[in-house]
């Protein structure tokens, strides 16, 4: 099970006005070996409040370092510290890297990979693009890019750089809403646009493999385009960015000592070879929320359906997961769920964070 572990700050290098790239050390560094997409899960307290964040690797994996791009998000306590208050000699409170936002690279293999990166989504995507480009050297990377202006790009003389390095192996295409003369590459990323992209500009038959990581409805019509133009969904990777309230629930789980009251349900959780029980309302409360209310140290980080990192499987009894963003169908099928985001329907509920 994925447990906090300290690691220091060695570097924190301004990219744009608003994003910070931010260098590790930590005290274990085969905990923190990395597979490129991946990303690292922080903890900090806020005005006395528990906040976990999720930032992207964005290093690759010749690099020979570990770093995170962090954009400042208006209103995330996190975010702005990060910004305006994190400093070399820091040490922070973050989870060995997780996630499945990549596929497995082959030496001899020549293959066309399309991704696409909207904002601050660039932070995996650069992380997949610069592994490939140094342990796949027959294989190509077409990379669309968007963002509101020319100076909210982030890694762009990075890109640059790899562009430069990589001559003929890296194409960047950068959509921008403002400041663009092109038609194409102005504007946001639609429908009309994906159209457009593959008509001009890139053959999707030719395409080996996509990667989209951004906003949830631009994935979501890129995906739609993608399906369309005949690429199968094992051939397209997500990364969703999102996040939920932080912090633990607000209406606490129902003690186990008051007896089976209607509309409870009695829940059994094993983490790390323990198990506890305690009782729960059927009202909506998500089962990871109970579980913290009742003082377990269940794993999470993005409280979203997005990160998987509170993956659980059901031993027995029927929960119904509000969104899943993360798990995919033959996993549901073997039992497992996100913890963050399911609700009971039965009266007993047994699972497990140890499988």
């Amino acid at each position: 099970m994925p447990r906090f572990l300290p690691v220091t700050v060695t570097e924190v290098r301004k990219d744009t006005r608003d994003a910070v790239v931010v260098t590790l050390a930590p005290d274990d560094p085969d905990a923190f070996a990395f597979t490129q997409g991946q990303y690292l899960t922080f903890r900090g307290t806020f005005d006395g409040e528990e906040l976990r964040r999720s930032y992207s690797i964005c290093a690759g994996l010749d690099d020979g370092a570990l770093r995170v791009g962090i954009k400042r998000v208006e209103g995330g306590a996190f975010s702005t510290w990060a910004n305006e208050s994190l400093k070399p000699g820091d040490v922070l409170e973050v989870m060995p890297p997780q996630g499945r936002f990549h596929t497995p690279l082959d030496a001899s293999a020549a293959r066309h990979y399309l991704a696409f990166a909207g904002g601050s989504g660039i932070t995996p995507v650069l992380s997949i693009v610069k592994t490939v480009l140094a342990r796949e050297p027959q294989s190509r990377v077409t990379l669309v890019y968007a963002n509101r202006a020319v100076s909210s790009i982030m890694f762009r003389e990075e890109l640059e750089d790899l562009k430069n390095l990589h001559l003929g192996r890296l194409s960047v295409l950068h959509v921008l809403e403002e400041g663009h003369d092109i038609d194409l590459f102005a504007g946001r990323i639609d429908a009309e646009k994906m159209e457009t992209l593959f008509r001009l500009w890139i053959d999707p038959g030719d395409v080996d493999m996509a990667f989209i990581c951004g906003p949830e409805p631009m994935m979501l019509t890129i995906a739609d385009s993608l399906r369309a133009h005949g690429l199968t969904d094992d051939r397209i990777k997500f990364e969703l960015f999102a996040s939920s309230q932080p912090g633990r629930a607000k209406r606490p789980a129902v003690a186990a000592d008051t007896g089976h009251e209607a509309n409870t349900c009695e829940v059994a959780v094993t983490l790390d070879g323990a198990t506890r029980q305690f009782r729960m309302p059927k009202d909506g409360t998500r089962v990871l929320d109970a579980a913290l209310t009742a003082d377990m140290d269940a794993p999470f980080a993005c409280k979203a359906g997005v990160c998987s990192t509170c993956r659980a499987k059901v031993l027995e009894g029927d929960v119904e997961m509000v969104t899943n963003h993360a798990l995919e169908d033959y996993e549901i099928r073997a039992g497992y769920v996100l913890s963050c985001q399911c609700v009971p329907l039965s009266d007993k509920l047994v699972l497990t964070y140890d499988e």
